[in-house]
């Protein structure tokens, strides 16, 4: 617990803003919460910032969303912890749900690629300054460093990213471990949570299908969040084994249509389910699916929040955690290279990322203004 408390108040203002700008997936979350919980507000150091991105990265759900519980909780005790994760997921719910509503009722998605085209560049700027930042902190040997590029190589090649977490905690213990029992017996337990993640969700699927309802698609996603590691990607595979195939609830167009509006809104992906749960039955089978899919986040982080301060203080387990980090951010890294490249198009693109970084390395401009001012330049574009 910190010496100095953070009000809830103070929280829910945080949480609240992020949760309606922060735009661009995990990797830009991490990077915003970053630039205000490290850089701007000193509610955590940059190793103890790194140790809870790499503890909400060894847990299914969505990591962003984990991390932001993570540092309600280190702030606030259990009362921050809800009011975090809750205000981060909030604004982009009820986003999604305004969507969903337009969707429904006028059989199409609001226009928003020309706001995109702007504020995609700016969070490219945004999650290069983390990483420089944070790589400061978590590279602190070569031997992290060679570990961080051959996770990132191995992501590239399309390794599981559970799995590279759980050999990277194992190579972050071998240099104290000398190959020894302990340092073995790391590399296994973690393997093996992999192992039984895995086959937890193969259980899920081949489970029966049940009808329509909110108590089974509740479940559902509570199922999908507790098993689901990875992107937005690994989410519309998973959606699409229960919901397409399986039970027949949506169409292939109406999946693709939802994970576009989750990719689109700002704040966690995973509100996807909202959208699903409000055009398969209206706004309270949009309650049911996003507090379903959800919940385990709250539930993982209040089993392993209370650790990861005692992980740090173990000499084995701080080395896993190093380990840990130094994946993270090699898997933050290849994420957005992916996004650079889908993000910086032209001239213009590329001049609002080097300004942004300019801008926010410089002369420390809240990104929240530079994510604003994006997306004006891109509305403006868009209509031109």
């Amino acid at each position: 617990m910190p010496a100095t408390r953070t009000s809830l108040r103070e929280l829910a203002l945080l949480f609240l803003k992020l949760g309606a700008t922060a735009f661009g997936g995990p990797a830009a979350h991490v990077a915003l919460m970053e630039d205000e919980v490290v850089r701007r507000r000193s509610w955590l150091t940059r190793e103890e910032f790194l140790d809870y991105v790499g503890a909400a990265n060894l847990i299914p759900g969505p990591t962003s969303t984990e991390l932001a519980i993570h540092i309600g909780h280190a702030r606030a005790g259990w009362p921050g912890l809800l009011v975090a994760g809750t205000c981060f997921i909030v604004p982009a719910t009820l986003l999604v749900g305004l969507a969903a509503w337009a969707y429904v009722t006028y059989g199409a998605l609001p226009a928003v690629a020309g706001v995109l085209y702007g504020v995609k560049p700016v969070v490219i700027a945004i999650v290069a300054q983390a990483l420089w930042g944070l790589g400061r902190s978590a590279l602190k040997s070569v031997w992290l460093a060679v570990v961080a590029m051959l996770a990132a190589t191995a992501v590239a090649a399309g390794v599981h990213e559970l799995l590279v977490l759980a050999t990277a905690a194992g190579m972050g213990v071998l240099p104290r471990a000398r190959c020894g029992p302990r340092g073995a017996s790391a590399l296994i337990v973690t393997s093996g949570g992999a192992l039984a993640t895995t086959t937890i969700a193969a259980a899920g699927a081949s489970a029966s299908a049940p009808a329509f309802g909110l108590w089974p698609l509740f479940l559902l996603f509570v199922k999908i969040g507790s098993v689901l590691f990875g992107s937005g990607y690994v989410l519309l595979a998973f959606l699409r084994a229960d919901l397409v195939e399986r039970l027949g609830w949506l169409t292939e167009a109406q999946l693709i249509d939802a994970i576009a509006v989750g990719q689109v809104t700002p704040g966690p992906v995973f509100t996807t389910a909202t959208f699903v749960g409000y055009v398969l039955g209206g706004p309270a089978a949009a309650v049911a699916a996003t507090i379903g899919i959800f919940l385990p986040a709250f539930v993982f982080v209040a089993l392993s929040g209370p650790l990861v301060p005692r992980m740090r203080r173990s000499a084995w387990a701080g080395a896993a955690l190093d380990g840990v980090n130094a994946a993270s951010l090699a898997l933050m890294a290849v994420v957005s290279w992916q996004l650079g490249r889908a993000a910086l198009l032209d001239v213009t693109t590329v001049a609002m990322a080097i300004g942004s970084a300019v801008a926010l390395m410089r002369y420390r401009v809240n990104s929240t203004w530079l994510i604003a001012g994006g997306a004006v330049v891109g509305w403006i574009a868009s209509r031109s």
